[in-house]
């Protein structure tokens, strides 16, 4: 098996399938392409999935599940907890890849800013002028 089938073997055998029914060139001729056996196709074709794929389908799958039911604005982290809370044995870095493959990406939650700026409008002004009633300048404030 070369290095191409070694990248990503279900592609491969894809290709050489799609090959076959879509242009017509024989499995032979399209195994050459890649550098791979015509027996480790027919191998690959006919084999069953094995425990690690279903495992990692069925991961994917739940983590679909959790990202559509948050509305699109949950990252990996969160996920990753909810998917041992649930019972999951997994990584962080799984949950990132298998997130990535899809295209996944969290929104980012947009929070309020402050809405007073300093420096950027003048201030009030301090004059008695307003609605308040006038001080009477013989009382200091101060109780005696």
């Amino acid at each position: 098996m070369g290095d191409v089938a070694a990248a990503d073997p279900a592609a491969v055998a894809g290709v050489i399938s799609d090959n076959r029914t879509g242009h017509g060139i024989p499995h032979t001729v399209s195994c050459r392409a890649p550098g791979v056996s015509e027996s480790w196709f027919y191998k690959w074709r006919d084999r069953r999935p094995t425990g690690r794929e279903l495992r990692r389908k069925r991961l994917a799958d739940e983590i679909k599940e959790i990202f559509t039911e948050s509305g699109g604005t949950y990252g990996s982290p969160k996920i990753f907890i909810l998917l041992v809370r649930k019972g999951w044995r997994v990584s962080v870095n799984t949950v990132v890849k298998l997130m990535a493959e899809p295209g996944l990406v969290a929104r980012a939650v947009r929070r309020r800013s402050g809405l007073t700026r300093p420096g950027k409008r003048p201030a009030a002004p301090t004059s008695s002028s307003g609605t308040s009633p006038p001080r009477n300048p013989i009382s200091s404030g101060r109780a005696t």
